[in-house]
């Protein structure tokens, strides 16, 4: 097997260690080429860790991967692993479709009909737009008043995909905690001038709302991820003084505290969704465990790796572990 990978993303340098560690033969790809089908002719995969706030990926990574994929190579991320990736109101559907356990969401398409959803909704709610990660474009909702002001936006002049403001407290939040620098909360009031390159091309996110229910008395969330029929995960604790815990960099590793009913939950539905790789995040509401989104791609530090996974069967392994090799292993298994 020969595996082209693309030059950037946060997984190369991983599946390259593997590929070298285990003489498995692979070429580094621009993915941006013009001649990228003729370039891959000698390969018979294509990995590429697309990014969703890069405005180049997101306007054809998963049209040249899902093109390969119908012409029978092997690509990652596939289509079922990748089509809903930075899209919660696609997720919605998916979920629903198969009956998982998920938060209550709730999505309309006209100013008229969410605004009558408003008026019967129980408050607080929960805003997002389909697209953003680390909490990014998410907010509490406490009143029906806040909701319809929303509403109003979202069919007005819409919602800047990057929160200029809210970014700027996350920086300076993590400067208090000693997790990042004076320059990086810096460069966040220069965002307040300047926004992304990602928001200026894609524009203003318009023309729909998005909520979902508010799951009360959780301290934590949990980040349950899966690749090639093993599991891993930990808790993240919510930020002081907030509901949201994606982003707050607090992450508690201790398999005993994460609930098996949950793990056998994200087994359940990969399984059912056919994904090379996920992360579920998920609340605890009465003891049971209910997705709140999910990505194909993931965060990762050294840390991470060292803390043990489950395999399939539900059985916990000590040990450091390494999803980048898992995901070629799984192409070298299905070969």
């Amino acid at each position: 097997m020969k595996i082209a990978i693309h030059k950037s993303g946060e997984f190369v340098e991983r599946w390259i260690a593997y590929c070298e560690a285990n003489r498995i033969q692979y070429k580094i790809i621009n993915c941006y080429d013009n001649d990228i089908i003729e370039q891959l002719d000698d390969c018979d995969a294509l990995m590429w860790h697309h990014f969703h706030a890069s405005h180049k990926d997101v306007k054809f990574a998963k049209q040249l991967l899902f093109s390969l994929e119908q012409a029978g190579k092997i690509v990652f991320p596939n289509f079922n692993t990748a089509w809903h990736f930075d899209d919660k109101v696609g997720q919605k559907y998916l979920l629903e479709a198969i009956k998982a356990p998920m938060v209550p969401s709730y999505v309309f398409y006209s100013k008229k009909d969410a605004l009558k959803w408003a008026e019967s909704a129980s408050f607080p709610k929960v805003f997002k737009l389909r697209g953003g990660a680390g909490s990014s474009n998410v907010r509490l909702v406490q009143t029906q008043k806040i909701a319809k002001k929303l509403i109003y936006k979202a069919f007005g002049r819409g919602f800047a995909q990057y929160d200029k403001l809210g970014n700027l407290k996350d920086r300076w939040r993590k400067y208090r905690q000693g997790k990042t620098t004076l320059f990086d909360v810096l460069k966040g009031c220069v965002r307040i001038f300047h926004t992304t390159d990602f928001a200026r091309m894609v524009g203003n996110e318009k023309g729909y709302v998005y909520f979902q229910d508010f799951v009360p008395n959780n301290h934590t969330d949990y980040r349950i991820k899966i690749v090639n029929g093993y599991c891993w995960g930990f808790q993240r604790k919510v930020r002081d003084k907030d509901f949201r815990a994606s982003g707050s960099g607090e992450l508690i590793y201790d398999n005993s505290q994460i609930p098996l009913e949950m793990i056998k939950t994200a087994f359940t539905v990969n399984k059912k969704l056919k994904l090379q790789s996920v992360a579920f995040d998920f609340l605890m509401q009465n003891s049971l465990p209910l997705i709140i989104e999910m990505s194909y791609g993931f965060g990762f530090d050294n840390e991470q790796m060292q803390h043990g996974y489950w395999d399939a069967d539900l059985f916990w392994h000590e040990g450091s572990i390494n999803p980048f090799g898992w995901m070629i292993e799984s192409f070298i298994r299905n070969e």
